[in-house]
């Protein structure tokens, strides 16, 4: 029986960020960089894959270290983060993973024979004469590498582009011979960076990192971080190697540009850097992204979203949801962990995480520790933000807090929308339930809860009853 989708689409206690979602054989399988809980830098473990059935979204399985980051030959004390990776399968069926170490500005290469097995590696990404890619006179450093290959021909797009770094122009391609690691035709730019894109339609939009390629009919499309980091943008062309043109944001880590239910630059959630692509499961195109917790850039965790594709081949953005990859809202009955929450902010507006300033997600425990998240460090004017349920016969609420909060949870449709009802929370040191009767209109809502009064809490699950 299908069971029920909800982001993060992964176990709570796993940190998948940088996610490239592929169909292989009826499976989605979802590579990615891999964050610790509490994690001091970004990528600290090895490589992992999850992968579910594409008849069942919410049934996600762990494959497993797929490749360890000692793997590498230049990594062999395994000091060096594995950064963000992309996978491919080769005219040869076999499956290619590129990546980057941190430290270092070449593209390494693994391969395996199956999509989550263990990989082994293969080599650098080198000119014909042996040189490798980011260090020949004149390259620039190699980073964050997407992979596309049809037929014999695989397109290579990599680059990073700080804000000030005129030494860094934009996003490059390079075409690979069919033996996958040497180079066809040299790197050419495909998307200009922030210093390098006024005046251009990619002007405010412009390459930040995370380059990623799709090919969907005759067209294809470049996605990619910006500038400001939280948003996912697209490109497109008819051609992998030029001729892109800006299209617009497929996704806000903080749900900025959103305004259907808000102002537009209001950001409610906490984000930082982002990194995904997309993929069509079943004929319904998603976005795959990272969200972040525990107040820091580096435990970041895998989301997703359903993306509306017009008739003309474009996206609109989407919106962030606790539904996901549910195909739809969630019912309206029975507990919900708190971890799930879309939307979580205070009176003061934040873009960007920023430690204990705010409510963050978090866990008990240590990384590997399979402890169930939650939201803490609620204080007054925290908002917990839930989309959406199906709601039917809502007659009361109960949730379930721990910490030393004296106060009151507003119960909203809408984070600005009338108070339905009130639940009070008194100070404890270990998890209470607090219920409430409260009406919630019937139909698809949005579910918001609103702190008022003292000290600090945590919120673990909410129940309709």
């Amino acid at each position: 029986m299908k069971g029920k989708a909800f982001n993060p689409y992964l176990p709570s206690w796993e940190y998948i960020p940088d996610g490239e979602p592929y169909v292989f054989n009826g499976r989605v399988y979802v590579y990615g960089s891999h964050d610790f809980y509490n994690g001091y830098v970004f990528c600290m473990g090895d490589y992992v894959c999850w992968s579910a059935p594409v008849e069942d979204l919410s049934d996600w399985r762990y494959e497993g270290v797929i490749y360890p980051r000692n793997e590498d030959p230049l990594n062999k004390d395994g000091k060096m983060c594995l950064y963000a990776p992309d996978v491919t399968v080769g005219p040869d069926g076999r499956y290619y993973l590129y990546y980057v170490l941190d430290h270092v500005s070449v593209v390494s290469v693994a391969v395996c024979d199956e999509p989550a097995g263990r990989y082994e590696f293969y080599g650098y990404v080198h000119y014909p004469d042996g040189t490798l890619l980011g260090e020949k006179e004149g390259d620039q450093p190699q980073f964050d590498p997407g992979v596309l290959t049809e037929g014999e021909i695989t397109y290579l797009y990599t680059g990073f582009c700080g804000i000030g770094d005129k030494s860094r122009s934009g996003a490059m391609a390079t075409i690979l011979e069919k033996d996958m690691i040497t180079i066809k035709e040299a790197p050419v730019f495909v998307a200009p960076g922030c210093e390098y894109s006024q005046g251009t339609g990619f002007e405010h939009h412009a390459f930040f990192e995370a380059p990623s390629i799709r090919k969907i009919k005759d067209t294809y499309y470049f996605i990619y971080s910006s500038e400001v980091m939280h948003e996912l943008c697209y490109a497109t062309s008819k051609s992998p190697t030029g001729g892109f043109r800006y299209r617009g944001v497929l996704n806000s880590n903080c749900d900025l540009h959103i305004d259907h239910d808000k102002p537009a630059d209001m950001p409610m959630a906490y984000g930082a850097n982002n990194h995904g692509s997309i993929v069509e499961i079943n004929g319904d195109w998603y976005i795959f992204y990272h969200r972040h917790t525990n107040g820091t850039w580096y435990s970041r965790q895998g989301c997703a979203e359903e993306l509306h594709m017009n008739e003309d081949g474009s996206f609109a953005q989407a919106e962030l949801t606790s539904c996901g990859l549910n195909g739809g809202p969630l019912p309206g009955k029975g507990v919900y962990p708190a971890y799930i929450a879309c939307r979580l902010f205070t009176d003061q507006p934040s873009i960007y995480v920023d430690g204990d300033r705010y409510p963050r997600v978090m866990q008990d425990g240590k990384d590997g520790d399979q402890e169930p998240g939650y939201i803490a460090n609620i204080k007054a004017s925290t908002t917990i933000g839930f989309k959406y349920f199906d709601m039917k016969n809502v007659h009361g609420m109960r949730i379930t807090t721990r910490g030393y909060g004296d106060g009151t949870f507003e119960i909203k449709t809408a984070w600005d929308g009338p108070v339905l009802g009130t639940v009070k929370i008194e100070y404890t040191n270990v998890w209470e339930n607090y219920e409430t009767k409260v009406e919630i209109p019937d139909g698809v809502q949005a579910l918001y809860l609103t702190y008022t009064g003292g000290g600090t809490t945590s919120l673990s699950s909410i129940e309709f009853l």
